[in-house]
């Protein structure tokens, strides 16, 4: 029987169910997928998945378990391998299903969509997974619900203005919207202030936000955002990996002389990065004369506003990177030495 050089299982994560297959690599780079089995999205269930797993697999090569990033549900399933040792990878689901596309797959289902993970994760090289520090994860928690709270305050922000507009306001209605808008208020700034306690209880954190917070435009917010939605940047190993991971990365379809496609960034990546350096890219653009040179440039050269603001929010986000690496505060000179350096490569 030829060796086995690699072992995988595919794992597509549903709220209740996790459906999974195993597959293996031989010597002569020839994969199969031979196993396949249902168990329960629950923790108390994960031990079994881990003993099938076992019973089946060559014990002297590793496991790799690789599963979509789908929301929260996989979340559990991915600490707990985590916590036992095993090597786990997260694979986004868009990446998942442009394979899949590429694939003779003619039927969609739980099973051939685990098979699918189980055939990407053994012809790819995919980084480990390993679980964030608890401090990010509390972080990457509290941002989100904040993000989550301001926007729906601005729902009902523009809902009192719809109502208050109408030639005979309902009196009863506008109380009730207002005191929505208090709450919703009062839970933000109780939200940003659980931040504040969070970071403070933690030196290393809270100079890792005064050196993002020196950088024109970013508050501690922004900061704290940056550094819950990539972990601290601890599995980003260059500035293109991660404007690719906020999706800020540029996309151009051209084919020949006739097909030239028009040019957008890829949004394929984590909205809430991309959301948190909007704002301050506005506001570097305002306060600061480099990014403002920056943004002028783009938008006398394309015409399009938002190409400057987009090109302004991947400085800012590469800046960030450099500066907590090398442990640096912003200096204004900054951006130049960064252009020179480009320029001479």
């Amino acid at each position: 029987m030829k060796k086995t050089v690699k072992q995988v299982l595919g794992i597509d994560v549903a709220q209740n169910e996790l459906v999974v297959s195993l597959g293996r690599m031989l010597a002569d780079l020839s994969i199969e997928i031979y196993a396949y089995e249902v168990f329960s999205n629950r923790e108390k269930d994960f031990s079994g998945l881990l003993s099938w797993v076992e019973k089946r697999v060559d014990v002297t090569v590793p496991v790799r378990y690789v599963m979509e990033a789908t929301g929260v549900y996989h979340e559990a399933l991915a600490y707990f391998l985590d916590q036992a040792g095993q090597e786990v990878s997260l694979v986004l689901p868009n990446k998942i299903s442009h394979y899949f596309k590429s694939l003779e797959v003619k039927t969609i289902t739980d099973k051939t969509s685990s098979q699918t993970i189980a055939q990407f994760g053994l012809e790819r090289k995919l980084e480990v997974w390993h679980r964030p520090q608890a401090i990010f994860k509390s972080l990457r928690q509290l941002t989100r619900e904040r993000s989550q709270v301001m926007e729906e305050r601005t729902v009902v922000m523009n809902q009192l203005h719809a109502e208050q507009a109408e030639a005979q306001p309902n009196a009863s209605s506008l109380v009730r919207i207002k005191k929505r808008i208090a709450l919703l208020t009062e839970q933000a700034l109780e939200i940003k202030k659980e931040i504040a306690l969070c970071v403070k209880n933690d030196p290393p954190i809270t100079q890792a936000l005064a050196i993002l917070c020196s950088i024109p435009g970013v508050a501690m917010l922004t900061a704290a955002t940056v550094l819950a939605e990539t972990n601290g940047f601890e599995h980003v190993r260059n500035r293109r990996q991660l404007t690719s991971y906020a999706g800020l990365d540029v996309r151009e379809k051209q084919s020949g002389t006739s097909v030239k496609g028009k040019t957008h960034i890829s949004k394929r990546g984590n909205k809430y990065l991309r959301k948190a350096v909007h704002m301050p890219a506005l506001a570097a653009i305002r306060s600061e004369d480099r990014f403002k040179n920056v943004f002028i440039n783009l938008v006398s050269k394309h015409g399009i506003k938002m190409k400057g603001v987009v090109a302004v929010q991947r400085k800012l986000l590469e800046m960030m990177y450099t500066l907590h690496k090398k442990k640096e505060f912003y200096q204004p000179t900054y951006l130049q030495k960064s252009e020179e350096q480009s320029f001479r490569k």
